[in-house]
């Protein structure tokens, strides 16, 4: 099974997105299953590491983002990955455009698996304060359970 989470610059949500999900993978010991990655769908940072603030929000949660490196989306993914889960309605649209017909099924907003009324967006917090990467966590947190169920009953079928 292999999941890219995806954003506008791959430098806060999905790089965080992804961090929180290897963390779910390895406490339910799904981690050798499940390949995760991150991207955006804008080059505005390739190659740069997650925007310090969203590090600093994850490592204060045991998450680790040290490894990571901004990249963008490319039409490859579109086959490799089963899950392509935009953190937002913008992004959603835009990874839509750029995926051929066949592969769109694939394409869904991340905040789909929450099971709380979170949402169905994850709020850009690059523009705000610190707080909004706590929010932004708590948010791709509950989303992660809820991928995290449905990746359990999808490999042990």
């Amino acid at each position: 099974m292999k999941i890219l989470f995806v954003c506008l610059g791959n430098i806060c949500r999905s790089p965080s997105a992804e961090g929180v999900f290897r963390q779910k993978l390895e406490q339910a010991g799904l981690h050798d299953q499940v390949e995760v990655d991150s991207a955006g769908t804008h080059a505005y940072h390739v190659g740069s590491p997650p925007d310090a603030r969203a590090a600093a929000a994850a490592a204060r949660r045991g998450v680790d983002l040290s490894g990571l490196r901004g990249r963008q989306v490319r039409p490859a993914d579109f086959v490799y990955y089963d899950y392509i889960l935009a953190m937002d309605r913008e992004n959603l649209a835009d990874l839509e455009r750029m995926s051929a017909p066949e592969q769109r099924h694939k394409i869904r907003l991340f905040l789909d698996f929450a099971s709380d009324d979170t949402g169905t967006e994850v709020p850009d917090p690059y523009y705000g304060g610190s707080d909004g990467f706590e929010r932004v966590l708590d948010m791709l947190e509950q989303a992660a359970d809820g991928l995290l169920r449905v990746l359990k009953d999808q490999l042990a079928a």
